[in-house]
């Protein structure tokens, strides 16, 4: 779906722009997303299996939740909608453990440039897997693996190829960050 995005600088901060999501992949223009990763207070984190028909990654394995930021739309709002929109679970706002910013340019295709600025967020997952209900536009699976066997597999190289190339940086915060909350 295409929806309006706003832009920003170089430095993350909005230029007052906006434009059609397609657009600003078209251009390679900075925009804002949303990163939520789900982990249980046994040691396990949410992945899914990105759709076979996405643009960008299919069918890798990737974050619990992730999304683009409506046009003016709060980013803690877009967190909370994306999560019920891809997992079918509802959460508050309070729910949302804000842990940092990270920048990452992927580039598809000439004319396909996915510069984006993902606002990351950890939330507790208190619900069985068998509860939540995936988008199937979006999300082709839903897995709760170990945190040990996630950290071995993103930034301790063993399997990166089955993941979306965030880069071992991003995943060593994601599972740091987890870690020290279990």
């Amino acid at each position: 779906m295409d929806e309006l995005v706003d832009i920003l600088d170089e430095q993350g901060k909005p230029t007052g722009e906006s434009c059609l999501k397609s657009e600003a992949h078209r251009k390679g223009l900075l925009h804002p997303t949303v990163h939520i990763w789900l982990y249980t207070q046994d040691g396990r984190v949410l992945i899914q299996q990105r759709g076979k028909h996405k643009d960008t990654h299919p069918l890798l394995w990737d974050v619990s939740v992730a999304g683009h930021v409506s046009s003016g739309e709060e980013i803690s709002t877009a967190a909370v909608r994306e999560v019920q929109e891809e997992v079918g679970l509802s959460i508050t706002k309070n729910d949302l453990e804000p842990i940092g910013t990270f920048r990452a340019v992927h580039k598809i295709a000439d004319d396909f440039i996915d510069a984006e600025l993902h606002h990351i967020f950890l939330c507790k997952l208190a619900v069985p897997l068998g509860s939540l209900t995936k988008q199937d536009s979006d999300v082709d699976a839903l897995e709760l693996i170990p945190l040990f066997k996630f950290a071995e597999e993103t930034w301790g190289l063993a399997n990166t190829a089955k993941y979306v190339p965030h880069g071992p940086t991003y995943y060593k915060t994601i599972v740091k960050a987890i870690k020290s909350r279990i």
